[in-house]
């Protein structure tokens, strides 16, 4: 079973842990987010600027946590505004290709409409990350154009009725 759990402050070594055990792994599809962001110091303000975009309003992040409680991913809305924001997930490599990265989406997309209020949610991925494609047509986004994701051809997604369950 997984569970999101809102951003706190004291998820931040764990979160830490996470991102530097899976480095390599996300940097198979996404730009490396380089070597400033896994010092601890740099880490730490960067957690307490994320949990104060998220106080504000602005953004909601969570952690997928699995059933021993341990970070499996992340899943996050940002700039809200107008009813909408911007989707983004990762989930670590020992987790990828067991539908976590589905069902987590499925559940902020519930969270999105009955907690925070929001009406549709947009997403972008590269072209050839089809696993990332395959979470979000699951999860009932279509597309609705092209773009580019750290210089790559890249899929823009939308979904905009959040009150079904996809």
């Amino acid at each position: 079973m997984l569970t999101l759990e809102r951003l706190r402050a004291d998820h931040a070594p764990a979160l830490l842990a996470f991102e530097a055990e899976n480095r390599e792994y996300f940097a198979r599809t996404i730009p490396d987010r380089g070597d400033a962001y896994f010092e601890a110091a740099g880490f730490a303000a960067r957690h307490q600027a994320l949990l104060a975009e998220q106080d504000a309003g602005i953004c909601h992040f969570h952690l997928v946590l699995d059933a021993e409680g341990r970070i499996v991913g992340r899943v996050n809305l940002i700039d809200v505004e107008d009813g909408c924001a911007e989707l983004g997930y990762r989930v670590g490599e020992r987790a990828a290709g067991k539908g976590v990265a589905t069902a987590a989406v499925a559940q902020v997309c519930r969270m999105a409409w009955t907690t925070y209020g929001l009406t549709s949610l947009v997403a972008v991925t590269t072209l050839d990350n089809t696993a990332s494609r395959s979470v979000l047509e699951r999860n009932a986004f279509a597309v609705v154009g092209d773009t580019t994701v750290g210089g790559r051809p890249g899929v823009r997604y939308r979904r905009t009725d959040l009150s079904t369950s996809g």
